[in-house]
């Protein structure tokens, strides 16, 4: 009798370090190419697998979905349907995948040093928000009371500076004293490119509404780190 063929998916293997530090440890969950940028996807709520690879444009779904169950199975994150009438399944960090935030953002801000930085490459809404997260300046920010809102691609984010913070989360313009509204790379131009607000707006990539002042002001209160010296 002939038996019939099985096929089997090959499943890949995960590396290890096998060393006891915990920066080891860290790599061994999320050292794993895509699984750190697929937290950062995450840090301001949940989303659905498509959204998730529609902001990472270079992942493929097969290798989303590796990563996606990786991290599940190392407790940072969870699946969970919504309630009707959406009833999508969507992703969501845990409360300890929640706690790697200070981790991306000092990430961040330290490879923003490198020479090599291309800050013209694609850029995520969730990003964006995060990046002023990092680099908001509170001295700079002295005076202002303030909310901020953003319609940024398909997503939209409501900020507010007060005390020398400024909080950024997904949720309604408004209400907001000012809005920004353009895809992700042509707002981060006008804070961290130096570009004019007017410039931006006259060539149709960006717009302003609200207290104009203010956001000129905005666009100032994040300055990036200094680039790292060549080596000697």
């Amino acid at each position: 009798m002939k038996l019939p063929k099985i096929t089997e998916t090959a499943q890949p293997v995960r590396r290890r370090y096998d060393d006891a530090c915990g920066t080891a440890h860290a790599l061994d969950l999320i050292g794993e190419r895509w699984a750190l940028l697929v937290m950062r996807e995450l840090m301001l709520g949940p989303k659905r697998f498509s959204d998730i690879r529609a902001d990472l444009p270079g992942i493929s779904a097969n290798v989303l979905t590796q990563r996606l169950e990786g991290l599940e199975g190392a407790g940072l994150l969870v699946r969970r349907k919504l309630p009707p009438p959406t009833s999508a399944q969507v992703y969501e960090l845990s409360l300890w995948g929640y706690e790697a935030e200070p981790i991306v953002k000092s990430l961040g801000r330290w490879a923003a040093r490198s020479p090599a930085h291309d800050p013209t490459l694609p850029l995520s809404a969730t990003s964006l928000m995060l990046s002023f997260r990092t680099m908001f300046d509170p001295a700079r920010a002295q005076g202002i009371d303030a909310r901020v809102g953003f319609r940024v691609g398909t997503e939209t984010f409501a900020g507010r500076i007060a005390g020398g913070r400024f909080d950024v989360g997904r949720g309604d313009t408004a209400g907001a004293d000012i809005v920004f509204a353009g895809e992700p790379t042509m707002v981060a131009a006008a804070v961290y490119g130096g570009q004019p607000i007017d410039a931006l707006e006259a060539a149709g990539v960006l717009s302003v509404e609200g207290d104009r002042a203010l956001a000129e002001r905005f666009t100032t209160l994040f300055p990036l780190p200094p680039k790292a010296a060549p080596p000697a």
